[in-house]
C-alpha cells in the first residue's frame, strides 16, 4: 500500500492557503456582493458541522480519524446515511465556502482540485480496503449511499 504522508487535514490547510493566495495575487473576476459572503459563510458552517458530526460518530464507534488505520466497525448511521465521506465532504465545503466568501473566481478551482486529490489518494483506496474488510455490508452500503452527496 502507498504511504500517505500528507493527510486530508493538511490538504485542507494547503487548500485554504491557496484560496487566500489566489485571492490576493491572482483573483480573476470578482464577485464580492454581501450575498456571496453570506452564502460562503453558510457553506463553511455546514462543512464544519459535517466534520464535527462525522468525527463524533467515529469517536462513538472507537475508530481513529487517521486514514488507513485499523477499522473494526463500518459506520453507516447519522450523516453517513447521506454521504459515505462526510468528513471529506465537510472539508470540501469549507474550501468552497472560503472561495465564495473571498469572491475570487480562480479560487473556485481549489475545491475542485481538493476533491480530485482526495478522491484518488484517499477515497478510492479506502473503498477498496473497506470492501476487503466488509465484503457483504460495504457493497450494500455503497448501493444505498452515494460517495459524496
Amino acid at each position: 500500500m502507498v504511504k500517505r504522508i500528507i493527510y486530508p487535514p493538511v490538504w485542507l490547510v494547503l487548500g485554504l492557503v491557496t484560496v487566500f493566495a489566489l485571492n490576493t495575487y491572482l483573483p480573476g473576476p470578482r464577485f464580492t456582493a454581501a450575498g456571496f459572503q453570506f452564502v460562503g459563510a453558510l457553506v463553511i458552517v455546514v462543512g464544519l458541522l459535517l466534520l464535527v458530526l462525522a468525527g463524533g460518530l467515529f469517536k462513538q464507534a472507537d475508530i481513529g480519524l487517521t486514514p488507513f488505520t485499523s477499522v473494526s466497525t463500518l459506520v453507516t448511521n447519522g450523516v453517513y446515511r447521506y454521504t459515505r465521506n462526510p468528513m471529506y465532504f465537510g472539508m470540501l465545503l469549507v474550501l468552497l465556502g472560503c472561495a465564495v466568501t473571498v469572491g475570487s473566481f480562480f479560487a473556485l478551482g481549489v475545491p475542485v482540485a481538493f476533491a480530485l486529490v482526495i478522491q484518488w489518494r484517499f477515497i478510492l483506496p479506502e473503498e477498496a480496503m473497506l470492501r476487503e474488510l466488509f465484503p457483504e455490508s460495504y457493497p450494500a452500503y455503497c448501493r444505498r449511499v452515494r460517495r459524496w452527496i
